[in-house]
């Protein structure tokens, strides 16, 4: 790595910056106090040895915070989940609720903050959400007795979820010619809160036909940065896919392809049972998991997927 003036701009190695400069012109005078004494001129070369030495370490530490930087970037700062009705009717509904009222739960345990961005759409912000919450994509089953089923019959009902990474900075670009762009009223419940303002926005990227709603913030810029953010993480959800569907035969053997059409999980009311399909693996008492409580399937998860990993690069 060389040095670059470019290094004194940014505020974390700009200490490091200006002691390598201060070092550059120890070099310079060093070099030029020992004019032709011998004896001089080995200790000058000792001592510009040494000052080389330390520039090398200088550098080295700042190639660490640039690459430290660099991963900050990538790394997502929050999540939003996109939960749908499957197939199911009213119930397939009831479950999509159930299961975001699940997450948000489990987020507070872990000390996230959430906010609803339009209906089923939740947003986690958190360090490590993303690591967390990543293979909760998929189509989740719930087998229980509605409340309104008076002969006792256990339905079966699904809801999908999405899951996607949200970053600072998007590793896609969209060309505004690409976007439709729609402006609706935001309200609450029951007609309560209604916005007179047409602040809620709904984008449609052409090209894939995806669409992004948002009605959380208070305008309608906000709502349009939101939702354009939302759309760049479906893209690059998109693109991801396509990547992980070229690469299958490496990718066999691990838990998921984030593809929201997998069934994954069962949640059996009459056994009291959770079972994830990927692990093969079940766990009991339900309203504990609705709840929130769901840390023994998300380690599960994250341990089998870092196994699998560990067999596909070996």
């Amino acid at each position: 790595m060389e040095y670059s003036p470019e290094f004194k701009k940014n505020f974390a190695t700009a200490y490091l910056a200006e002691e390598y400069e201060r070092l550059e012109k120890g070099v310079e005078e060093t070099a030029g106090a020992a004019g032709a004494d011998a004896e001089l001129k080995v200790l000058a070369e000792e001592e510009v040895s040494r000052l080389r030495s330390r520039q090398a370490a200088i550098l080295a530490e700042i190639q660490q915070i640039l690459a430290k930087e660099k991963e900050e970037v990538a790394r997502p700062s929050s999540v939003v989940m996109e939960l749908r009705a499957g197939a199911g009717g009213d119930e397939a509904a009831i479950f999509a609720r159930d299961l975001k009222e699940m997450y948000q739960k489990y987020a507070e345990r872990r000390g996230w903050k959430t906010r609803t961005i339009d209906d089923l759409t939740l947003e986690i912000a958190g360090a490590d959400a993303y690591d967390a919450l990543r293979f909760e994509t998929g189509v989740h089953r719930v087998q229980r007795v509605p409340l309104t089923e008076k002969s006792g019959r256990i339905h079966t009902s699904t809801a999908s979820i999405a899951v996607l990474p949200i970053r600072s900075t998007s590793k896609i670009e969209i060309n505004p010619a690409d976007i439709e762009m729609e402006f609706s009223r935001s309200g609450g419940a029951g007609g309560q809160n209604v916005n007179k303002v047409e602040t809620a926005v709904r984008l449609i990227h052409v090209p894939t036909g995806i669409d992004v709603r948002s009605s959380s913030e208070r305008s309608q810029k906000a709502n349009r940065d939101k939702a354009l953010q939302i759309l760049s993480a479906k893209l690059e959800q998109l693109h991801e896919e396509k990547e992980a569907r070229e690469h299958a035969a490496k990718r066999k053997a691990q838990i998921g392809t984030a593809d929201r059409s997998e069934k994954i999980r069962t949640y059996n009311y009459l056994q009291d049972r959770v079972t994830d399909h990927r692990l093969k693996e079940s766990w009991h008492n339900l309203p504990k998991i609705l709840g929130g409580d769901i840390d023994g399937i998300v380690e599960a998860l994250r341990l089998q997927t870092a196994a699998d990993s560990s067999r596909v690069s070996g």
